[in-house]
């Protein structure tokens, strides 16, 4: 079997994202120099009325009956107002929030555009940075959920979560997991790069450096491994176990693959299931095929054992031969080159049925002859007795010397 060759085949390419990400923390920083030279408030230093802290230019400076919060950096906490038990460290940290509660940000601009959400948790630069009302929601690193506003999404590793809006759900852990995602729900990426390219696919699980990394719009997919699923953009239902298992497969639905690059050469094909590893798919689009095993693979050739076959009985008026080809394929259907039904020994066996079943026929109506004979020789042995009694004696005559 070729073996097939990852580095010319991986569908991410990291330089350009990482690029693009340098661009990020300059236009915040333009944007944000403004108002730094315009700083809103005094420099806080110390404790606030209601047990707040703060420490840094422009902290908690709008605070009216908020309690519990610290604030540590330059306008960290600046809007709040209201708000309870928040935790700011950083350059604008929560700078924006009102009267959200409960959140926790730590580093520049981390959750600086929140206003109402509560129950945020962000670390790292950017982290969290367009919540508003998003709540629930854990980020940890480098512009993680950075355009987040939904809920209940942790995201832990540098861009993950990165470009979500209003999904729901979410777990990202790993380098650009989920990078992409703006508003699918429910979805877990595992790994560097994993759900990389997802919008609004739903309920798909990925465990495994780029597992399913192209997918758009697919939902409820499964991949554990090294680029298992890792071309595919609308399939769903899928089921990839194994490194680069199922790799090709794009619009496929419904295959399940468990091995070492099983099913690896698919594309559109659906409803298949591969288990071995290096077992692949007789064509690119094959529908409902099962595939156990890889001879070529190996230098020696399997042995089968399933339980549950050897003496076990089976209804012989339903039972049919079963046949196997030199490809290993399985069926109870003989055919030529050409397609056609060949005649098969099921229909010597159906023949041998009718004969037997003729023949138990035949043997019933002997039987039922021979009952009729035996009950007539009966009935003429009882007349002639009959006959026999009802002669006269026999008269002796006098021999009259």
């Amino acid at each position: 079997m070729k073996a097939i060759v990852l580095s010319t085949r991986s569908p991410i390419r990291r330089s350009s994202l990482q690029r693009g990400f340098l661009l990020i923390p300059l236009v915040l920083v333009c944007f944000g120099l403004a108002p730094i030279a315009q700083a809103v408030g005094p420099d806080t230093d110390g404790s606030i009325p209601g047990s707040n802290n703060g420490e840094g230019i422009g902290v908690l400076v709008s605070r009216t009956t908020g309690i519990w919060n610290t604030g540590t950096g330059f306008e960290a906490l600046n809007h709040l107002t209201a708000g309870n038990q928040n935790t700011a460290t950083g350059l604008r940290a929560l700078t924006n929030d009102f009267n959200g509660g409960y959140n926790t940000a730590t580093g520049v601009y981390s959750l600086s555009s929140n206003t109402g959400g509560f129950f945020n948790s962000a670390t790292g630069a950017y982290a969290l940075a367009s919540n508003t009302i998003g709540s629930d929601n854990t980020a940890n690193g480098y512009a993680a959920l950075y355009r987040n506003t939904a809920d209940a999404n942790t995201a832990t590793g540098f861009a993950a979560l990165h470009g979500n809006t209003t999904g729901d759900g979410n777990t990202a852990l790993g380098t650009f997991a989920l990078f992409t995602n703006t508003d699918g729900s429910f979805n877990n990426a595992v790994g560097d790069s994993a759900l990389l390219s997802n919008v609004t696919g739903t309920f798909n699980n990925a465990h495994g450096r780029q597992a399913l990394t192209s997918n758009v719009d697919g939902s409820e997919n499964n991949a554990m491994g090294d680029l298992a699923l890792s071309s595919n953009t609308s399939g769903g239902t899928n089921t990839a176990v194994g490194d680069d298992a199922l790799f090709s497969v794009t619009t496929g639905n419904s295959n399940t693959a468990l091995g070492d690059e099983a099913g690896s050469n698919l594309v559109d094909g659906e409803g298949n299931i591969y288990i071995g590893a290096q077992v692949q798919a007789g064509a690119t689009d094959e529908l409902q095929f099962i595939r156990i095993g890889n001879d070529t693979a190996f230098a020696f050739p399997y042995d089968t054992f399933i339980a549950g076959i050897f003496d076990r009985a089976v209804d012989v008026g339903t039972a049919v031969p079963v046949f196997v080809d030199d490809t290993g394929k399985l069926g109870t259907i003989l055919v030529d080159a050409a397609g056609n039904k060949v005649a098969t020994p099921q229909a010597m066996l159906n023949e041998s049925r009718n004969q037997q079943k003729r023949i138990a026929e035949l043997e019933g109506t002997v039987a039922r002859l021979a009952g009729m004979v035996k009950e007539q020789a009966a009935q003429i042995q009882k007349v002639s007795a009959q006959l026999e009694m009802s002669k006269p004696a026999p008269h002796l005559v006098a021999n009259k010397q």
